[in-house]
């Protein structure tokens, strides 16, 4: 266990990066990452495009291994564990990505049904039961047989939400969950994320840039900068809008807004 775990225990450490450096062969993306995520945190991870935070969300899920440092789940250091206990850690996690990946040649009950099928021995009643119980939860009762290119965006981003929580994730992973949407199904996400972190009490971790999204359901964070190539402030994202003496911090999170109060009331 690592010092940064000792000193946060008692907050219930869900997930430690521990002096982490991400790296493409020679190219140096980010390094000395050290941060620790609580169980039922919903973090975020934020910075300018080019700040790698992909490519830290690839190798928090798997994706792509550290070029030093270690990722802990709890007190499993994930890239020192075998592939079965790697496979039995990410059966934990659920992803929503970017364009939200739903396979567009299977319905939308199809598309949550395909991890309970493929992760769980689960008969066929059971899993339809489970698939109905998903979609009510994002609010898509009545849709099972669509599919996705018969929805709207906003619903795609529901819909792919439910496939994440096929599995009852103990984590939740968004990258950039507010992309491609309009303000109003950007709002109605943020809700949705909030109502599960509360009911489902999952740690969710979100990659994002959006301030509204930020200041509407971060209670912790890290900012990447992409001159520096590490993080250069973390804790409640209001609080650094408030506090943080550091002008880049400040530019992102007031885009050089006359009252930096302003996107708080957003």
């Amino acid at each position: 266990m690592t010092h940064a775990q000792k000193e946060l225990s008692k907050n219930d450490v869900h997930i430690t990066v521990d002096d982490v450096t991400l790296a493409y062969d020679s190219y140096l993306v980010l390094k000395d990452l050290s941060f620790t995520i609580a169980r039922g945190d919903i973090f975020i991870i934020m910075g300018g495009n080019g700040c790698g935070k992909s490519t830290l969300l690839k190798i928090m899920i798997g994706l792509k291994p550290p070029a030093k440092g270690r990722v802990f789940y709890d007190d499993i250091s994930f890239w020192d564990a075998d592939p079965h206990v790697r496979n039995r850690i990410l059966k934990r996690v659920g992803i929503l990505y970017q364009r939200n990946a739903l396979w567009s040649s299977m319905t939308l009950a199809e598309n949550i049904a395909l991890p309970l099928e493929e992760y769980t021995e689960l008969g066929s009643r059971q899993v339809g039961e489970i698939v109905s119980l998903k979609l009510s939860l994002v609010g898509l009762t009545g849709f099972e047989d669509y599919y996705p290119s018969e929805i709207s965006g906003g619903m795609q981003k529901r819909a792919a939400l439910a496939r994440a929580m096929a599995l009852d994730p103990e984590i939740l992973f968004f990258d950039e969950p507010s992309a491609g949407l309009d303000p109003l199904n950007a709002r109605l996400l943020d809700d949705l994320i909030l109502e599960l972190s509360e009911s489902q009490k999952t740690t969710v971790v979100v990659i994002t840039h959006d301030l509204s999204s930020i200041f509407a359901i971060g209670n912790n964070s890290i900012f990447l900068d992409p001159e520096a190539k590490t993080i250069i402030a973390s804790g409640n994202p209001k609080n650094l809008m408030d506090n943080s003496q550091d002008p880049r911090v400040q530019t992102f999170l007031t885009r050089g807004h006359s009252d930096p109060k302003y996107y708080s009331r957003c």
